[in-house]
């Protein structure tokens, strides 16, 4: 499983995603909550960019005429069709047995971790003082 240092932590506030691509793959790195998540840029239903559509919730029903909002900004619809993926696993709302996206894991590392140092240029010690968005293919 190959890592990839996709931004300083500072970069990717919550609420948001960055879109990117790694080895050719269109990916989208998203902030939900302070957690961080990889998913596909490409709808399994007809190919659309997915990570384009807008984060929603899920609609939950246990009786007729209560509906719960639960999931909050962690499910995003296709902007083609409506299809509707879940952020944290890739799986299909639509046709949860048939299809899901592609989800990948993405997580913190301090800084230090990813950029081993200290180096010195000339007289001066460099250190990385900021964390870092990590992304695992």
């Amino acid at each position: 499983m190959a890592r990839h240092v996709i931004a300083p932590v500072d970069e990717l506030p919550p609420g948001t995603r960055k879109f990117l691509e790694i080895e050719g793959r269109p990916i989208a790195v998203f902030n939900i909550k302070g957690e961080y998540f990889g998913l596909m840029n490409r709808c399994p239903h007809q190919g659309a960019a997915l990570c384009e559509g807008p984060l929603i919730g899920l609609a939950q029903s246990k009786d007729p005429g209560e509906i719960e909002y639960t999931k909050l900004g962690e499910i995003i619809r296709c902007p083609w069709h409506g299809w509707e993926f879940d952020i944290r696993t890739g799986q299909s709302y639509c046709d949860p047995r048939r299809f899901r996206v592609k989800a990948y894991a993405a997580h913190v590392e301090p800084g230090a971790s990813v950029v081993k140092g200290p180096y010195v240029a000339e007289t001066v010690t460099v250190k990385v003082e900021s964390d870092y968005v990590v992304v695992e293919l």
